[in-house]
């Protein structure tokens, strides 16, 4: 197996592993809406339920949301195959955006519906996945706008 793949798929498993374990410990730990401040009236552990994507648009549209996860996990699937195997940075931010992308299709499909906890009160809820995702479009917005 050539290097690249290792990198792209090593960094989205370690992602998918830590998205899922902090939704099993929150599932576990709290009860539906239950809040934890943990930096008072700055940020909470908040357990909600997400029917929809980002900034609750889309609510209610699973089979569109999976969809397009399926769409965008394919993408990323044919586009490994044009990094070179020198763009380290590349394959760790690919694998962001592709184990971001895992983490919710895997609640999606399991529950028809995103598990969220991070909650910074002036930000809607999200979660770890939702966080490696982020960054992942961030980091290649910035990788390709210096290219």
């Amino acid at each position: 197996m050539n290097k690249k793949y290792l990198i792209v798929f090593l960094t989205s498993f370690i992602v998918v592993l830590i998205d899922q374990l902090t939704k099993f410990l929150v599932k576990i730990n709290f009860q539906l809406n239950e809040s934890l401040p943990l930096i008072k009236n700055i940020f909470n552990l908040t357990y909600i339920h997400n029917l929809g994507a980002g900034f609750g648009i889309l609510q209610e549209q699973k089979l569109l949301l999976i969809f397009i996860s399926i769409i965008v996990i394919g993408f990323i699937f044919y586009y490994i195959r044009k990094i070179r195997n020198k763009e380290k940075t590349l394959q760790i931010i690919v694998g962001f955006v592709l184990g971001g992308t895992i983490g919710n299709l895997i609640d999606r499909i399991s529950y028809g519906f995103v598990i969220d906890f991070l909650d910074f009160q002036i930000w809607p809820i999200f979660n770890a996945a939702d966080s490696f995702l982020t960054i992942g479009v961030i980091g290649l917005i910035i990788y390709f706008w210096k290219k």
